[in-house]
């Protein structure tokens, strides 16, 4: 069986960089120049996976992504990973999007890459964490999605035995495709790129689609086609009241819980 399977990556600030992003007020948007920025960690366990389903049963791993030119680069490192071709959306038009406009955006691309089996995306993003994305993805497509992937398998022809992670445990579903898959991190470790795969990344294909190239309309992605906008942002100041105890264990003791209660923090 042969499998065409797309991915969807997103390029995200890099963790370790966390604590240098700002808001801007004015703008109402959050700052990120000067920070490098990475593939999305639960991405890369995606493309693991549809990298491991093509050695396995054959087929072609296409990567998508939706951002500035500057994503290109985390393309480029799909690539060098092991995957076949890359689209890129990459439009003013598309920019201010939210979770739903997103999804439009790459649901005209994929329908544009039609015919497809399966895609693949990380669970959620490191620096929003919705995990929207992905099912709203499937909505539109109408095909079946399920989220919080762990393990993948094929049961029987066009079907798919996949183990979705629950709290306390574990759920064995099967899927028919064409359909989506959001993964975790247990599901995998993704690889690295090889010296090999970096050289031959060099000569694959990266497609640059703009919105009329997926025919978008213009009330359908961006912020204009986003239902949810920013209205304002701040910055939670965590500030904390001390108090320094002196005197013998017990009396400082009988102290604490003195003034605990009378601060409201428990009663008793």
């Amino acid at each position: 069986m042969s499998l065409e399977i797309v991915v969807c990556l997103k390029q995200v600030p890099h963790p370790d960089h966390f604590s240098q992003i700002s808001l801007d007020p004015a703008k109402q948007t959050i700052t990120r120049e000067g920070i490098p920025a990475v593939i999305n960690p639960l991405d890369k366990n995606a493309l693991e996976q549809g990298l491991r389903l093509r050695e396995h049963f054959s087929g072609r791993v296409t990567v998508i992504s939706m951002g500035p030119p500057q994503t290109q680069s985390a393309l480029e490192e799909a690539l060098a990973m092991g995957a076949d071709r890359g689209v890129l959306l990459c439009d003013r038009a598309f920019a201010g999007a939210d979770t739903l406009a997103t999804a439009h955006a790459l649901a005209l691309a994929v329908r544009k890459l039609e015919p497809f089996d399966l895609i693949l995306c990380g669970n959620e993003t490191i620096d929003s964490a919705t995990g929207q994305v992905g099912p709203q993805l499937a909505e539109v497509l109408d095909i079946p999605h399920v989220t919080y992937v762990q393990e993948v398998a094929l049961a029987h022809e066009r079907r798919l035995a996949v183990r979705r992670a629950m709290e306390y445990g574990y759920m064995k579903v099967e899927v028919t495709l064409p359909a989506l898959l959001a993964m975790v991190k247990e599901s995998n470790r993704p690889r690295l790129p090889t010296v090999w795969g970096i050289m031959e990344a060099a000569q694959k294909e990266i497609r640059l689609w703009t919105a009329a190239d997926v025919g978008a309309t213009p009330e359908a992605v961006g912020l204009e086609g986003s239902p949810t906008r920013v209205i304002g942002v701040f910055e939670q100041q965590a500030r904390r009241r001390g108090e320094v105890l002196e005197g013998a264990p017990d009396e400082v003791a009988r102290r604490a819980v003195a003034k605990l209660r009378e601060l409201g923090a428990f009663r008793a």
